[in-house]
This record gives structure tokens, sequence and C-alpha cells, in this order.
């Protein structure tokens, strides 16, 4: 089963944005979704972006035209470009894919939106 690993996440100011970096183990061609999540302290854990293999994406309401889920499957990893980030986009952030053979979670990176 494939391994995910989360990076990027950090401390930004409100209207400043980061980029997170899912990394897999192996070859991605074959995920049929990779997800991103989010889960604020006290909150269930939330979709935020996701994208198919052929390139489909879709995304939550409250991250429409902030956030931008990419994927580069020639270095097996996933991106989520996070812009004009508010304190309500504070959470940990999770990698997520889905194959034919089952689902598959990163571990989680920290998203701190605060003056």
């Amino acid at each position: 089963q494939v391994q995910l690993v989360e990076s990027g996440g950090g401390l930004v100011q409100p209207g400043g944005s980061l980029r997170l970096s899912c990394i897999a183990s192996r070859s991605i061609v074959g995920q049929i979704f990779m997800r991103w999540y989010r889960q604020a302290p006290g909150k269930q854990r939330d979709l935020v972006a996701s994208i198919a293999t052929g390139g489909l994406t879709d995304y939550a309401d409250s991250v429409k035209g902030r956030f931008t889920i990419s994927r580069d499957n020639a270095k097996n990893t996933m991106y989520l470009q996070m812009n004009s980030l508010q304190p309500e986009d504070t959470a940990v952030y999770y990698c997520y894919a889905r194959d034919a053979v089952g689902i598959t979670w990163g571990q989680g990176t920290q998203v701190t939106v605060s003056t």
C-alpha cells in the first residue's frame, strides 16, 4: 500500500500563502482520487479539495478561488496551493489517496494562520 507524507505547513499571517506537498512512496498514476482534508481542533475532518486521475478537480465552497490542488505524476506528488489564507483555515491538513486496493492517509501537517 502506498505511503503518504505531507509537508509545507507552518505559521502564516492572514492574507499569506502556503504550498502543501504530499509525497507518495510509489507512483500515483494508479490513484483514482487524491484529496486534501483538514481538521480544526474540536471539529470533524472536512474535505478541502479533490483531484481525480484525469485531472478533474473539486473544492469545498470555503476555499474556492483561493486554493488550487494539483498533482505531478512524474514526482509522485500532490500539491495544495493556498492563497489569501484566513484564521479559519487553521487546521491540520491531511493527504488522502484512494486506489483499487483501498485508501491511505498521511500523518498530517499543521497550518496556522495568525498575527
